[in-house]
This record gives structure tokens, sequence and C-alpha cells, in this order.
């Protein structure tokens, strides 16, 4: 089977998140499934056969991955395996990709609304800022800072973030040379800290499209890889969009 690394939210190697990608060519299991994504130890293994993608990190799978379906979506673009519109049915539903002229990618996920919630215990100490307003979308919690500086200066206490009871902690605050930035950390799902996350912006596009009163942004993630998304809140969905680069190639012998 054939087996990929790709750097996604980036066009420049080593930047952005690598995601690995299998291209089945039968059923396998979900153990099997579980086992190579914990042997390539990368936050996220998208595993496509047909039309059905999945994703996994190295500990658990998860329902929702932007960056791993970006990352499909580039092989099999890049590759000639298709053309046009694809539809990828998932946990999530049915996600639409289209590959725009500029080559940048464009995917439609659902949109994740945030309710204001009130600060976990032990969340200040844990991340070592003080909240400026905190939320909860369907899967994560979103702790808004004052400043992008703070969240690119956090060095949170990793163990204690794991107790909060949430899939991840969305970190963000309005950006100086994006409309805004954000950081994600979900020790939970073995992710102590993701690259950058396209589920994250299901839910930052609806909160800062509302403060900023338009619908299209450009967010930045300040991991230290770093990379870009594009995106565009459209009523229950968001339109997430970026770049991908192929890093390796290569077959997969156990199966």
């Amino acid at each position: 089977m054939r087996l990929f690394t790709v750097d996604a939210f980036t066009d420049t190697a080593f930047q952005g998140n690598p995601a690995a990608v299998c291209l089945l060519d039968t059923p396998v299991t979900e153990h099997w499934m579980q086992s190579v994504a914990t042997e390539m130890n990368l936050s996220e293994t998208a595993f496509l056969l047909g039309d059905s993608l999945r994703w996994f990190t190295p500990a658990v799978e998860v329902t929702l991955c932007g960056h791993a379906t970006l990352a499909t979506a580039h092989i099999l673009y890049s590759t000639g395996a298709a053309d046009g519109q694809l539809e990828f049915n998932t946990a999530s539903g049915t996600l639409t990709v289209n590959r725009r002229p500029d080559g940048m990618i464009t995917m439609d996920f659902p949109a994740k609304e945030v309710s204001p919630a009130e600060a976990p215990p032990g969340l200040e100490k844990a991340l070592g800022a003080t909240p400026v307003r905190v939320g909860k979308s369907q899967l994560d919690l979103l702790v808004e800072l004052e400043s992008e500086e703070t969240v690119s200066g956090l060095t949170p206490d990793i163990t204690a973030l794991n107790t909060v009871d949430a899939r991840g902690i969305i970190v963000t605050a309005p950006g100086t040379e994006t409309d805004f930035v954000s950081r994600f950390f979900a020790p939970r799902v073995g992710v102590p800290e993701d690259p950058v996350t396209g589920s994250a912006h299901c839910a930052l596009a609806p909160y800062w499209s509302a403060r900023f009163g338009r619908p299209s942004l450009v967010g930045a993630q300040l991991s230290a890889r770093g990379g870009l998304v594009h995106v565009t809140h459209a009523g229950d969905r968001v339109h997430l969009a970026g770049r991908a680069v192929t890093m390796m190639s290569g077959t997969l012998h156990i199966s």
C-alpha cells in the first residue's frame, strides 16, 4: 500500500503540520490502522479506502482532522489520482474538497460554534496566563488571551492540561500580521501540541468572524513549525484553505 508524508498548511518543507497518508487497497482493521498511526508517530495518519477517510493520532481515532484531510487531497491531486471536486465520507459527514486555480486546496467543514463558558479549575495555572474570555465548542475549550505575544510565549504545563475535560485547548488572540493567531494543545488524544490544526479553525472561524464582522479571515498557528489557515465562515459550515508539500512517498509492506 502506498504511504506518504505531507507537510500541510504550508508551501515550505519542514513547516506546517506533517501528516501521513495511507492509500488502502483493501479493508483493514481499526487495530491495524491504530498500529500504523502509532508507528508513524505524527499528530495524524489518514487512511483512505475508496472515498472513505479516517484519521488516527498515535493514541486514538478522531472524528475530524483538517490537516490530514488537506494532505490526503494534496496527494490525490499531485499524483493525478483525482481531479476536480473530491467528496470524503467521514465520521463528521461528507467533506467536500476542491482545488483552486492558484493551487490552494479548500475544504468544506462543519462550523463549531463557541459558547461562553467558565474557566475550569486549574486552567489559568496550567497555561501560565490569564484568560480574557473562555468558550466551549463541540470538541474543544477555546481560551482567548490578551495578545499575540502572550500566545507565542506560552510554556504550559502539559500534564496539568491533560486534566481539562476537553479534546483539546485552543489558545488564541488577535494577530499583528494576520487576523488572529492560535496554538492547540491536545494531550488527551496523544498530541501535546499540534503544529497546525484545521479542526480547531472550525471553532476559530465563527469566533473571530463574529468579532471582526466579516466572514473571511487568515489565521496563523504559532507552533514551532508554524502555518497559515485561510478561513471563511458560511453559516453552519467553514471553508478552510491551505497549501501542502509532499515530503516522502513509499510502500507499506505490512498488511
